[in-house]
């Protein structure tokens, strides 16, 4: 999918059918998912946005009635929801909108925390554990890119891996993933991390930020033996945050008990947890 410059959710549709329905000429709204907002004309025929898209009012009324789905809009103004069917995980990869930015659902499943905090903001809680992040970074799970790209500030160069080529189709469509594919030092690689990790130099990162899908979808990225590779490529000093999820909830302090005693296992001194970023930092 090639990136559109019109993608827009109910947050963006309902202002304008309620401008329509009071009779108004324009109305303002955001053509990329509340980055910008730009002033659109209200037409008989529907919604003409200055990029000269006109999305037809029944199209609108659609886009309306999804909460959990984002639409991308093509030259005609023919509108698609943003999401693709992975070959390699056979799960479905989509785009669903909150107030600020998107997150991605695999089988229906948030990746990101949406409940009382956005997903750029929960990202930014996980970079923060690491502050200051110089050097080189990993990121061990592109997704939207959100890690990769707030990262990439202030960073040398961040090195992100992502397994399913049908997540960064998605994230193609995401107007708030674009410094991902935009941003030099940003280097991409698609494969399995589990493997891939093997291959990357010994303490060639001063930071390392593992935010991988729930345990029972990636157990291979909870083991000791990934940790102890995690590690090696750490160099002295360095830190890793390891994402885990709630740790008020049953599972979340379970998951992070064993989390703590694997990554001690595989050789790191101090490890810490950062209930407010759902995780811990782990110390070489």
């Amino acid at each position: 999918m090639m990136a559109s410059s019109l993608v827009l959710s109910h947050y963006q549709a309902r202002p304008l059918l309620e401008a329509r329905r009071r009779g108004e000429r324009r109305a303002r709204s955001s053509p990329d998912l509340g980055l910008s907002q730009v002033e659109v004309e209200l037409e008989p025929a529907g919604a003409r946005f200055p990029s000269g898209v006109l999305v037809r009012w029944e199209h609108v009324e659609e886009v309306a009635s999804h909460e959990t789905a984002c639409f991308w809009a093509d030259a005609e103004g023919v509108l698609h929801k943003v999401q693709r069917f992975s070959e390699v995980t056979n799960r479905l990869c989509a785009l669903m909108p909150t107030a600020r930015a998107p997150t991605l659902l695999l089988s229906g499943i948030p990746m990101h925390r949406i409940k009382g905090v956005d997903p750029w903001e929960d990202t930014r809680l996980k970079v923060r554990t690491l502050a200051p992040l110089r050097g080189r970074v990993l990121d061990t799970a592109t997704g939207l890119g959100y890690t990769a790209i707030q990262a990439a500030a202030t960073a040398r160069e961040v090195v992100t891996v992502e397994l399913d080529p049908a997540v960064l189709e998605v994230a193609r469509l995401n107007p708030w993933s674009r410094p991902l594919f935009e941003t030099p030092h940003i280097r991409q690689l698609v494969g399995d991390v589990a493997e891939l990790v093997a291959e990357f130099e010994e303490a060639g990162f001063a930071r390392i930020i593992h935010d991988p899908p729930a345990f029972r979808l990636a157990g291979e990225l909870y083991s000791t033996a990934f940790y102890r590779h995690l590690h090696r490529i750490l160099r002295p000093g360095g830190r890793l945050f390891h994402y885990v999820g709630d740790p008020h909830s049953p599972s979340g302090r379970r998951v992070t008990r064993g989390v703590v005693r694997r990554l001690r296992e595989a050789g790191f001194r101090r490890v810490l947890q950062r209930p407010r970023a759902f995780g811990v930092v782990a110390y070489r």
